[in-house]
């Protein structure tokens, strides 16, 4: 998705418009520059937590992203990244990245993936301008959340469907991070077509790398208070495993 150089734990990197929402730089997008910096520095490459807090927007151009190791033992490799865009630190994150365990036996799933109508049946999220995100990616949603589209609204908050790259492109510890950001705001199934929902805090946890091109995606709000939401989501491949669980707090604005 993008290259990055470093300097003595400072990474250039450039922003760009191909991943981005009514010409915001999708979040997910900017978590995954930001874990390629902090991934140069590691010793550890495995099921990586990622939180991040976007304090001010970022813009397609030039920036850089400072990373600093905050500690190292057997298993765990942890640090901190920062993003400086025109002077000003944007967003901050935190990241853990594991070490391989052999002796992880331990495998134990209590719900599944979401019931998903099959992809012939689904409506393909429109090419959109200034939202370039859906020009890289084939975004299906379930019939049952896709109304708001036609100003159909449900009374649940959720949007799923499936989603691969339109180019084919084999998924990576970056690109999961940027399909858990992915589907639209679930709080447009309730209440429509939304100004803008701005991520305020992100977190994402990568359990497997895919098995498969197609990945059922679900993201669901249950609480919004004094315009702030929470979304959960969920990826999955076709094979059943569970690819990555995210949490994310947002503002909501309306039209």
């Amino acid at each position: 998705m993008n290259s990055i150089e470093s300097v003595s734990g400072v990474f250039t990197v450039t922003i760009t418009d191909n991943w981005s929402i009514n010409g915001n730089p999708n979040g997910g997008y900017l978590l995954a520059l930001m874990t390629d910096a902090m991934l140069n520095q590691s010793e550890n490459m495995t099921t990586p937590v990622m939180t991040a807090n976007y304090m001010a927007r970022c813009v397609p151009g030039p920036a850089e992203i400072h990373v600093e190791e905050i500690s190292r033992t057997k298993q765990f490799h942890r640090f901190e990244a920062r993003l400086i865009q025109e002077g000003k630190e944007k967003i901050r994150a935190l990241a853990t990245f594991a070490g391989e365990n052999n002796e992880c036996v331990i495998s134990r799933y209590e719900t599944t993936a979401a019931p998903l109508a099959p992809r012939e049946s689904c409506v393909l999220i429109p090419l959109i301008p200034r939202y370039t995100l859906y020009d890289q990616l084939d975004v299906l949603l379930d019939p049952e959340c896709a109304g708001w589209m036609q100003n159909k609204l449900t009374d649940k908050s959720e949007n799923k469907g499936w989603i691969r790259f339109k180019s084919g492109a084999p998924y990576d510890l970056l690109s999961v991070l940027l399909i858990a950001d992915s589907l639209p705001p679930a709080v447009m199934a309730t209440y429509g077509m939304m100004a803008w929902v701005p991520t305020i805090e992100l977190s994402v946890n990568i359990r497997n790398l895919p098995q498969s091109m197609w990945l059922n995606c679900s993201l669901r709000t249950r609480f919004i208070t004094c315009g702030l939401l929470e979304a959960d989501g969920e990826v999955w491949d076709e094979a059943g495993n569970l690819v990555a669980i995210s949490r994310q707090v947002a503002q909501v604005k309306k039209l």
